[in-house]
């Protein structure tokens, strides 16, 4: 078997640790710790995280969407294949190299998707761009899940009060998704208390098989 090589190394702002940067073949790997964050033969779920956003706002002609996490641009290539021209579609990325493993070691994952003229990356917490408002769509990838494994920091998104200030930033039929490596029940009874009406979806880890993910759709009514 191939082993894997440590390519890079990146340290999370806000006392998120060490992320690190693995190849094996052609394969890539993203790693916080002994945990995988995300790994390039395995799109699905984070594909379905745009894909079933888009089936919500399909009569929305020109929808705002917000992305939070890069990771190895997964979310942005579905958003930008799935909704139309005059998409407006941006990422926040929190850790500068991220964005640098985009342009270099990861660019063939990526192909022509950043210099899509509809999509744009910023650096810096999702958190201060949802504050922007106006989103018809806000979605997150910023972890594994509602509990912050990377940065504890993270847990502010998903809290009661994150969601509201969330859904405050939407539009009127909006729709907040999130992305979860696991279920989890009390994130579902959160969303519902904050307002939104719930769909908590089952997802394969790629395209029909594989682990099983969880993505909520949650929209503002």
């Amino acid at each position: 078997m191939i082993p894997w090589e440590h390519l890079a190394s990146a340290v999370v702002p806000g006392d998120g640790g060490e992320l690190r940067l693995m190849r094996r073949g052609a394969e890539y790997s993203i790693m916080a710790g002994p945990i995988e964050l995300m790994n390039s033969r395995l799109s699905g779920s984070e594909e379905a995280l745009a894909t079933l956003a888009h089936e919500r706002l399909a009569r929305v002609a020109a929808p705002r969407v917000l992305i939070g996490g890069l990771g190895m641009g997964f979310t942005l290539r579905a958003a930008l294949a799935a909704f139309g021209p005059k998409a407006r579609i941006v990422v926040a990325e929190l850790v500068p190299a991220v964005v640098d493993w985009a342009k270099g070691p990861l660019a063939g994952l990526y192909g022509d998707s950043l210099a899509d003229k509809r999509g744009e990356i910023r650096q810096g917490d999702v958190a201060a761009l949802i504050a922007e408002g106006g989103w018809d769509a806000i979605l997150l990838d910023v972890d594994n899940g509602p509990q912050g494994l990377s940065r504890a920091g993270n847990d502010g998104l998903y809290s009661f009060g994150g969601l509201g200030a969330t859904k405050a930033a939407l539009k009127p039929g909006g729709v907040l998704g999130v992305w979860s490596s696991s279920s989890d029940h009390g994130f579902t009874n959160r969303l519902k208390r904050a307002g939104y009406a719930v769909e908590e979806i089952g997802v394969r880890a790629h395209r029909g098989r594989g682990a099983r993910h969880t993505i909520w759709m949650a929209k503002k009514t």
